[in-house]
Formats: C-alpha cells, sequence, structure tokens
C-alpha cells in the first residue's frame, strides 16, 4: 500500500509542470539580482501582496528570521504570541541570531492575540528596558488549529502598531489557506502590516522557497540580512520557476485540502477513544486528542506507521494530521478505516 504521509504539507512533491519549469528556466546570477525568473516571482509576490518589492529566501524559517533582522535592532523587542512558529520551531533565531527579545503574550485558541495584551506589553521609554519595535502574527496559526485570521483583525492589530510606533510581521507561511478559506484576496490580509512572508513549498506545493514582501526599503534591509544568513543564491530561478506555477496555479484548489481535512476531522469525531473539535477545523490542519486510556499514544502512532499512516504526536496525548497535494477522498476513507479499527483493538 502507498504511504498516506500526513505529518505536514511540506511533504508535497511538485508538480509535472512545475519539474519541466525548473529544466527550462532562464537563469542568469541573483547576488548580482541578474536572474530573470528570480525578478518575476519577486515582482508577482509584490503585486499579490500590494507591496512595492520582493525577495525570494530559502525557507521559511529563513524568511520569518530576515525579517525581524531587517526591523529590529539588537536588544529590541518582539510582541509574539506564546504558540508562534517563529518562538516555538525555529530554533530561537531571532535571538541567537539577531540578539531580538521575545516578549511573548497569550495565543487565543483562533490564532490571535488580545489589543489589550499586545497594547499592555508595549514598553515605555525606560534605559532599562529593551524597545519595543515589532509585533509578529500568524496567519493561518499552525498550533491553532490552522486558524484563519481575518483582514479586519489583522488591520485592528495594524491600528495599535501605528499608534505607538511599531512595525507588523506577518508570518503568512499558509496565508493562501486564509485567503481561500474567507475568500478574500491577499491584499485584504496585507493592507496594514509592514512585511509578509509566506511559503511556496507547503499547500502551492513546490518544492523548496518562500518569498518576502514589503516597501523597497524594507527589502533591501532584508537582502542584506539574507546575505549575512548565507541565503545568497545564484542561479535561483531554477527554484523560482516552480514557485511561479504555484502562485498562478495552486492557490484555488487548496479548497480541496479544506475539504479533505473536514471529512477526516467528521469521521476521526466517530470514532470511540478519540476527541476533536469540529468548530476549530477551518483549513488543512487538525488536531484531536487519544482519550482512550487501554492504549498509549505512541502505540496508536506505531500501528498506524505499521498501515503506511504517518502523522505527528503534537502532545501527551495529541495529535496533528495536515492534509496537501497529493491527499485524495480515498486516501482520507482509508485513514479512516484504518484508524477506526486500531481504536476498536484498544
Amino acid at each position: 500500500m502507498k504511504e498516506i504521509d500526513l505529518r505536514s504539507d511540506t511533504v508535497t512533491l511538485p508538480t509535472d509542470e512545475m519539474r519541466q519549469a525548473m529544466l527550462n528556466a532562464v537563469l542568469g546570477d541573483d547576488v548580482f539580482d541578474e536572474d530573470p525568473t528570480v525578478n518575476k516571482i519577486q515582482n508577482l509576490a509584490a503585486e499579490l501582496t500590494g507591496k512595492e518589492a520582493g525577495l525570494l529566501v530559502a525557507s521559511g524559517t529563513m524568511a520569518n528570521l530576515v525579517c525581524v533582522l531587517a526591523h529590529c535592532a539588537r536588544g529590541e523587542e518582539a510582541i509574539l504570541g506564546d504558540k508562534a512558529h517563529i518562538f516555538l520551531n525555529e530554533a530561537g533565531g531571532i535571538s541567537a541570531v539577531g540578539a531580538v527579545v521575545p516578549h511573548l503574550i497569550p495565543n487565543q485558541d483562533d490564532g490571535t492575540l488580545l489589543l489589550n495584551d499586545i497594547k499592555n506589553a508595549i514598553r515605555g521609554e525606560d534605559a532599562h528596558w529593551p524597545k519595543t519595535r515589532l509585533v509578529c502574527l500568524e496567519n493561518t496559526h499552525n498550533r491553532c488549529y490552522g486558524a484563519a485570521l481575518t483582514p479586519e483583525y489583522i488591520d485592528s492589530v495594524g491600528a495599535v502598531a501605528k499608534e505607538h510606533g511599531l512595525v507588523v510581521h506577518l508570518d503568512g507561511a499558509r496565508i493562501f489557506n486564509a485567503v481561500v478559506a474567507l475568500g478574500k484576496k491577499v491584499k485584504e490580509f496585507t493592507r496594514n502590516v509592514d512585511s509578509i512572508s509566506f511559503c511556496l513549498s507547503k499547500g502551492l506545493a513546490a518544492p523548496v522557497g518562500s518569498v518576502v514582501c514589503g516597501t523597497r526599503e524594507f527589502i533591501a534591509k532584508a537582502h542584506r540580512s539574507r546575505k549575512v544568513l548565507g541565503g545568497g543564491m545564484r542561479q535561483a530561478g531554477i527554484i523560482a520557476a516552480p514557485g511561479i506555477i504555484a502562485l498562478e496555479r495552486m492557490v484555488e484548489r487548496l479548497k480541496e485540502d479544506h475539504q479533505n481535512a473536514q471529512q477526516l476531522a467528521q469521521g476521526i469525531s466517530q470514532i470511540p477513544g478519540l476527541a476533536i473539535d469540529l468548530a476549530r477545523v477551518q483549513t488543512n490542519i487538525l488536531y484531536f486528542d487519544l482519550v482512550n486510556d487501554a492504549m498509549k499514544p505512541e502505540e496508536l502512532q506505531r500501528r498506524m506507521a505499521g498501515k503506511g499512516i504517518r502523522f505527528l504526536q503534537t502532545g501527551p496525548s495529541r495529535f496533528r494530521m495536515v492534509t496537501h497535494y497529493g491527499i485524495r477522498p480515498e486516501h482520507i476513507e482509508t485513514t479512516l478505516k484504518i484508524l477506526n479499527a486500531q481504536m476498536k483493538t484498544a
């Protein structure tokens, strides 16, 4: 049986069209700004997000780090949710590399940060304190069930930031999932943020790469930060070419991933010994809990892997599954059938 990999949408494989585009890409030296295919995707990304310029980078982690380094001086402070990917899953890079201080406030269940919590986290002028410089948001929010933050909410955070002289970075690794889920345009999410990063290599199915967008002045700083991190690439058009196809062809099909996630969540809700909050399944990410003490979580995961079904354990009794390009309705049916059978033997 072919393996069904629900660990992440990062396991997507490029389409045949993407592979052909890599082969035929017109190339140049991107460090000298001479790769026409890279320039094309950067301009396309800037146009989509309503920003002045874009910058291709190697990964989502690099994208976020480049942005924070461009916004913040050493010793300055970034306000982050306590479930933010930048805080939890990026190796502490903003502190290790940038000497930027993370100021954590609670993420709500829907991925938002309370406006009052943001306001209360902003430091006054005092030589003893780091200077608050940046607010970071995440959309969709990975650890909060893939929740999509609304443009109106992002606008409200932007207003608070502007009032206090701060800037806002949007970790939009899966921003196109939010676009599809809420039926909005990308520009509606980005109109009041100072920078955005998004991944090409998750649900959009390109093999590698992320893009950062902002003002030309900001991108000039980000370009320098990318260089410091060793991210200057030469004939990077082989990365950009499938990314262009991802942006032009793969956004609307994200609806299929969301539908598959709904089908998967509904099925899990009907399996005794498992618990899931259906109201929180909005995009392509779902979390569920093992509530049957007769089986250890590690045992369930081991059994399912033995049957060719892979997913992640994210807590003592919690698991994550992510639908993506390459997962079809029949894979969901198979997963539910095997999961139900394993729970019956607990």
